[in-house]
């Protein structure tokens, strides 16, 4: 029997190298260690999320000095060598997730509580990073806090 699959999480049969989106838009993207993935994920994700993908990655990249980039569970991850993996990204149909592993301590907490107690997550909608300087702000304090290490 044929397996039935939605056409909107398909790969464009135009561009059969372009990633398969996955349930709210998520890319699929290989695991990998490194920017080239990361960079992939951000190229595949639709729409507006796109922008929002570039900015928040520009805006790590410009805080943290020593930083890590992988994709893992179709997801980019931030890191550095000496701490961890301490913030994650994730495509939803109206946000893209921003998830910190660490968030409970960071000053303010950011917004989303987690089933997890150390993690805290916020959303960015269509509108995108609307107040950057905060964004920063948790990003500075979360690399510099211990995080995952997988």
């Amino acid at each position: 029997m044929a397996r039935k699959t939605r056409p909107s999480i398909e790969a464009d049969a135009a561009d059969p190298a372009k990633p398969v989106l996955l349930s709210g838009g998520n890319p699929q993207i290989a695991k990998a260690e490194g920017d080239a993935a990361v960079q992939a994920y951000i190229a595949a994700m639709p729409e507006w999320k796109n922008a929002v993908g570039k900015e928040l990655d520009a805006l790590i990249e410009r805080t943290v000095p020593d930083l890590r980039k992988a994709v893992k569970w179709n997801s980019p991850l931030y890191g550095t060598s000496e701490h961890g993996w301490f913030l994650g990204v994730h495509c939803f149909t109206r946000y893209v997730k921003i998830a910190f592993f660490n968030g409970a301590r960071l000053d303010p907490l950011p917004p989303v509580a987690s089933k997890d107690k150390n993690t805290r997550y916020v959303h960015i909608d269509e509108h995108g990073l609307t107040d950057t300087a905060l964004m920063a702000r948790w990003v500075e304090q979360a690399a510099k806090r211990p995080g995952w290490v997988i």
